[in-house]
């Protein structure tokens, strides 16, 4: 049997159905969706909301309910674990978790009230009395200090900084960029062809002492393809690739302009 709803404005959709199962005395996990969607259409069909935008979310809530209440006549699905699953499972938690912010809207409000009935009076200290220092005894600071007090104190202190040293993170060590230059990798190449016509280019790559000499050296092998004065050579599929120095070293002009260019 639907009731009366006399209450002309709802907060949104949770709103409403929040006071429709409250209204009902009804277990928010055991929700009657028949009853409970034929008084939300009941109440949707008294509106008299012009804004659209407002009935539009009452309406996809309604469009909710009326699938909920079609898949509760149907035999009811099995989850992965064996388990039946409830269609009102998402809507019950969605009304819980709105229940709990408005119960927290509350709060703060009433907390806000409270506040605006509270006054705060600002210090009338006079400032020769705030700079008056009790005077200090050193006598009596150290009246009883020892040597082995001393040393029980310093311990504890040093104790105190050792625990603030984060065991990992101390031992990590300074991350520094490594400025190579594509030009000084070439003329550096130009001084390793010189005594080298032939070379291997794996090993020419595990001599590099970090990935950027790698990174670096392999572009200038590239350049110095491009410009014709070297041609590698591999046999088969993942062999080492030879590198052939094809001109003469001292007839290696602009290198210089040529990295800059790229």
């Amino acid at each position: 049997m639907a009731i009366p709803v006399k209450l002309n404005v709802f907060e949104g959709p949770l709103d409403l159905l929040l006071h429709l199962i409250d209204k009902n005395k009804i277990d928010i996990y055991d929700i009657p969706i028949v009853e409970i969607t034929d008084q939300y259409m009941e109440y949707i069909h008294s509106m008299e909301e012009e804004d659209l935008g407002i009935m539009s979310e009452f309406l996809v809530m309604a469009a909710t309910l009326l699938d909920i209440k079609c898949k509760m006549l149907l035999p009811k699905e099995i989850n992965e674990e064996g388990e039946e699953e409830d269609p009102r499972a998402e809507l019950v938690e969605k009304l819980l978790e709105y229940k709990m912010y408005k119960f927290m809207s509350y709060e703060l409000k009433e907390r806000m009230d409270d506040a605006g009935t509270v006054f705060y009076k600002k210090p009338t200290v006079p400032p020769e009395v705030l700079c008056h220092r009790e005077p200090v005894d050193p006598r009596e600071l150290l009246a009883g200090l020892t040597l082995e007090k001393l040393n029980a104190i310093y311990k504890s202190i040093i104790r105190r900084q050792e625990d603030k040293i984060d065991p990992i993170r101390s031992k990590f060590g300074k991350i520094e960029k490594e400025e190579v230059s594509l030009s000084d990798k070439m003329l550096e190449m130009k001084e390793f062809a010189r005594t080298h016509r032939r070379f291997s280019f794996r090993s020419m790559l595990e001599k590099q002492c970090s990935k950027v000499q790698v990174i670096v050296t392999f572009l200038s092998i590239l350049e110095l393809m491009k410009m014709g004065h070297i041609q590698v050579e591999q046999e088969s599929l993942f062999d080492d690739i030879q590198v052939e120095v094809v001109t003469d070293p001292d007839t290696w002009k602009n290198l210089t302009e040529n990295a800059d260019d790229e």
